[in-house]
């Protein structure tokens, strides 16, 4: 598989080759990108005409890597008499410092050359391989390149600039440079995105983040938000890293909105660095009991974009939650709906239920008492667009066929809801973990509607509602011959009868009825979905499972959090430490950060898990599940004015003692550890 190298700060990241080079990309988005466009598409180094290979690359920060080269195949590095470091950083713009050096005892003379050029491709335009329809343009100056795109009022610029002289053309920079012997050359570049604004005004520059920040300052950023987070200290080294580096991901994946001008978290680099509803309010879920000052931002930005209108083209409907919002080209002239879009079922009730986590942890009821519009309004669309059909469940179907998309709940590619036998179900589709939801949504909606709205009455309407739901739930959804709940019901009401990790989001949300929620673990422990690194999203044998298919037979580590969440609530405390433990051995592998996804192969088949190959990495909610794993870990539970600390750490992990746990009771600690085989008995 191809090495890539990525650095980012905030949603302007660059992705690159492993030798420092960015040449042009229609599959894959390579280059420097912020706020959803591409304004660098070629960055391609030579040295006398000859590419430069790696000997070693340094990226153990976000924001900065360097990048030791050589000329030449690697069989010719054994006499090299001159080698090349690139030094780059992001900060608002992006910078890189390219260093010649001369290893002989003479004197030396080279051509450095730098292709540099920016097709100011959308993302979408990337991802669906569509031509651009604006105008391009080059204008070579005095040691600057400044290239351009319009379309009608769109316009982007990048401008790059040299800190020596240089030869400038419309296609890059050449340096005809002399090294005294054992010495060094080096040059400075700078290249500044900028997006224009409709007074032509650059907007990046008048946010927080879109001004020059260096590596220094980025560190202190960093470095500020990770000393507030609980202190870890265990004797289990994957949990260690997992969760300095989740820390340190999260930091690096905020960026700052043009609209509101809050730090928000981008969901995910590369296709992903933007405000996602569904992924936003789950990973705030993840990060609150370490970090609960993340969360008002997310909170509010979705409350004040919630739906308000029929909207078919962006799926939008009164009281609905966002599902993503882009800045790129292709959703300012409507060719995509996402300015904002809608298309997403849960993310209306994951609304309601975070607000209510959000009080429970920190005890603030002005935010509560402040969103009691929203909250309603977000509740009442449970029960009228999201009932299509009348039935008591939330339904999805896309308003929009054309560009909007055709699942709504979390598994949202296009063949990720199936039969058992592999046919798809048309629509509207009712998936079982948005039931969950609704069902969480109305039961904290009561609280919130009883203790801070003083409305007992519609407080007991939901709590009714609530209860007449999961009654309704596990008779409607439940299948006796299979002994699990269908994924989803058909237009007809008829089971989708594929089995599939959406049920341990049921015991997340508590919809499912005490008895059967032993059967429930017993099936995502199991061998059809329990892979030995984690609980697949389709089990085996089901018609559609591909162990590398994106929703169909990978395993997400986001997706194992909650299940381990879920049975944690319904006291299955060792088999959500199994879950824990799978995926804190899968985090070694893939260097303490968990991606988006990973292959669903079988444990016994490889000593490793393995790679999914488009997954994004870093990505917020796989970032947020160590956090979530340690809440589970420690049991750690509020309760009116207290935390309630319960740790069961499982076998080997030793101890675990987080310190300073920030909520409405100051801050706590928690110590669990591990018992010994003996001391939990025989194992059958």
């Amino acid at each position: 598989m191809q090495q890539r190298v990525s650095i980012l700060d905030g949603n302007t990241f660059l992705v690159c080759d492993g030798r420092g080079d960015v040449e042009p990309s229609f599959d894959f988005p390579t280059g420097l990108f912020s706020f959803d466009t591409r304004f660098l598409s070629t960055w391609l180094l030579t040295l006398d005409g000859e590419r430069l290979h790696a000997l070693s690359v340094d990226d153990a920060h976000s924001y900065q890597t360097r990048f030791f080269l050589v000329p030449g195949e690697p069989t010719h590095y054994l006499d090299a008499k001159v080698s090349m470091i690139r030094t780059r950083s992001i900060g608002g713009n992006f910078t890189e410092e390219l260093t010649v050096l001369n290893h002989s005892g003479r004197e030396m003379h080279f051509d450095l050359r730098l292709e540099m050029g920016s097709d100011f491709a959308d993302l979408f335009e990337i991802k669906h391989q569509r031509p651009k329809k604006g105008r391009t343009s080059a204008v070579a100056g005095d040691n600057a390149l400044r290239l351009t795109y319009r379309r009608e009022a769109f316009h982007r610029e990048a401008t790059i600039t040299s800190s020596t002289d240089a030869h400038v053309d419309q296609a890059g920079m050449t340096w005809s440079i002399t090294v005294a012997p054992h010495s060094e050359w080096n040059t400075r570049l700078t290249v500044t995105p900028i997006i224009h604004g409709a007074r032509g005004e650059d907007v990046r520059a008048i946010t927080a983040l879109g001004a020059v920040r260096g590596p220094s300052v980025i560190r202190a950023e960093q470095e500020e938000l990770v000393s507030r987070a609980p202190q870890l200290g265990c004797d289990c080294e994957p949990l260690a890293g997992a969760y300095r580096q989740s820390l340190h991901d999260l930091a690096a994946l905020r960026y700052e909105s043009i609209t509101l001008g809050v730090r928000l978290l981008a969901a995910g680099l590369p296709w992903f660095m933007t405000l996602f509803g569904r992924d936003s309010m789950l990973t705030s879920l993840q990060v609150l009991p370490f970090l609960p000052e993340l969360v008002p931002p997310t909170i509010l930005m979705l409350a004040g974009l919630q739906g308000h209108r029929l909207d078919d083209f962006r799926d939008e409907e009164p009281g609905k939650i966002l599902h993503e919002l882009r800045y790129g080209e292709t959703a300012g002239f409507e060719e995509q709906p996402h300015s904002p879009y809608y298309g997403a079922a849960d993310s209306t009730p994951l609304f309601v239920i975070l607000l209510d986590e959000y009080e429970r942890w920190t005890g603030d009821a002005t935010l509560v008492k402040q969103l009691e519009t929203p909250v309603r309004a977000a509740l009442h669309w449970i029960d009228t667009y999201g009932d299509l059909l009348g039935t008591g469940y939330v339904w999805y179907r896309s308003r929009n066929p054309e560009t909007g998309l055709e699942n709504q709940c979390w598994k949202d590619s296009w063949d990720a809801i199936s039969y058992a036998d592999g046919r798809l179900p048309g629509f509207p589709r009712a998936t079982c973990e948005i039931q969950g939801y609704a069902y969480d949504a109305k039961r904290r909606g009561a609280r919130m509607a009883r203790l801070f709205w003083n409305d007992p009455e519609y407080a007991d309407r939901l709590e009714r509602e609530a209860a007449a739901l999961k009654e309704r739930f596990n008779r409607d959804f439940w299948i006796p011959e299979k002994e699990y709940f269908a994924v989803a019901l058909d237009p007809d009401g008829r089971h989708v009868d594929s089995l599939t990790s959406n049920i341990g989001h049921l015991l997340w949300s508590g919809i499912v009825d005490e008895p059967r929620a032993a059967r429930i673990a017993e099936h995502l422990l199991g061998p059809r979905l329990y892979s030995g690194w984690g609980v697949r999203t389709l089990a085996t044998g089901e018609g559609r499972y591909n162990p590398i298919g994106y929703h169909v037979g990978t395993v997400w580590p986001f997706d194992n959090a909650f299940i381990a969440w879920g049975l944690s609530r319904y006291g299955f405390r060792e088999e959500a430490g199994r879950i824990c433990e799978a995926m804190l051995d899968a985090s070694r592998f893939f260097g303490g950060r968990l991606p988006e996804a990973f292959a669903g192969y079988e444990r016994t088949l490889t000593d490793y898990p393995v790679q999914y190959p488009t997954a994004c990495s870093p990505q917020a909610w796989s970032a947020g599940t160590p956090l979530l794993l340690l809440r589970v870990i420690l049991g750690l539970e509020p309760q009116g004015e207290h935390l309630i600390i319960d740790p069961l750490v499982p076998e080997g992990m030793g101890r675990v003692e987080l310190l300073d746990i920030p909520g409405r009771w100051g801050r706590v600690d928690a110590l669990g550890r591990s018992r010994t085989p003996r001391e939990h008995g025989p194992r059958h």
